[in-house]
């Protein structure tokens, strides 16, 4: 009974692994700091909310799939190359079958843009079009120095937008908030090519490059009226401060061992590029709703790895 109850458990811990929780905490945050810049934010003063919670739920639980969804099959397509390179992940030593891991991701993926099309129909041709890219990033665009960070970064940047979404009207006006995320996943993606054999200064300092452009950019925002870059600040400054040096490191020292860290700190870190928009559009208050989610997916990470 024991026995049967231990390998229960142990199969659902290895589909867990292949949805890489502590990853789908960050997207979260992406929808989060949408939902702010929308106008979607919480009035503390009378606990009146300008979206029901009910639709900040499906926007919610819509991401989960799709993140969830797109890392599964991230791993289904790399299965084969995983038994050389990566042989402790979930599908390679038999812990999950390719079968169920199909299963599991196609089932997340619709029910992602499920979830997305009960808000509206913006929101699920949105969520559509994230699915599409991360699949077409899984099997063939991550293998491209190129295409890979363009298509990772555009699932990001189109999480953002869909946390918009909740007043569709606004993602005319909003578009220019998905380069954020999709230069920032660009340049962990990028660096991300050389994690199991080492990379390059090259795609090192072009990652650094994308990073600082994305700090310097959470300043530069407050030409926008709606924008407020005093309650921002503090959470440009720590979220600077945290993934900067491990990318220089990762730059200067492109050794599989820097660039790992770079990119755990930097996965994480997303969630406080999405408090300092949060903060920015909404408010301090909302850009510490955002940021609790770090403390959150920190320890997931230690249960779960993140890449």
């Amino acid at each position: 009974m024991n026995q049967a109850k231990h390998s229960f458990l142990s199969k659902v811990r290895a589909y867990a692994e292949l949805m890489r929780p502590a990853n789908i905490i960050t997207a979260f945050a992406d929808i989060l700091a949408g939902f702010a810049a929308a106008g979607g934010v919480v009035a503390f003063t009378d606990g009146v909310v300008s979206v029901s919670p009910v639709t900040l739920g499906w926007l919610l639980l819509s991401t989960f799939g799709l993140y969830g969804g797109g890392v599964v099959f991230n791993d289904v397509f790399d299965a084969k190359l995983d038994m050389e390179e990566r042989p402790e992940r979930a599908i390679p030593s038999g812990r999950a079958s390719k079968t169920g891991a199909i299963l599991l991701g196609g089932l997340l993926l619709i029910s992602g843009i499920v979830a997305a099309a009960m808000v509206n129909e913006y929101a699920g041709l949105l969520a559509l079009g994230i699915a599409i890219c991360a699949l077409v990033y899984d099997y063939w665009a991550k293998h491209s120095t190129l295409w890979g960070p363009l298509f990772m970064g555009s699932c990001r940047g189109g999480n953002l937008l869909l946390g918009c979404s909740v007043f569709p009207a606004l993602i005319a006006d909003l578009w220019f908030l998905a380069l954020l995320p999709i230069a920032y996943i660009g340049a962990i993606t990028l660096v991300s090519q050389g994690e199991v054999h080492g990379g390059n200064k090259r795609s090192g300092f072009a990652s650094l490059a994308l990073i600082v452009f994305v700090t310097l950019s959470l300043f530069l925002l407050g030409i926008l009226p709606s924008y407020a870059v005093g309650p921002a600040t503090i959470f440009v400054l720590v979220f600077g401060g945290l993934v900067l040096p491990p990318f220089w490191k990762a730059a200067l020292h492109p050794k599989p061992s820097f660039i790992k860290k770079a990119i755990k700190r930097g996965v994480l870190s997303l969630i406080l590029l999405n408090a300092a928009l949060a903060a920015g559009f909404g408010g301090w208050r909302m850009g510490i709703i955002v940021a609790l989610l770090l403390p959150l997916s920190i320890l997931v990470a230690k249960l779960f790895d993140v890449t």
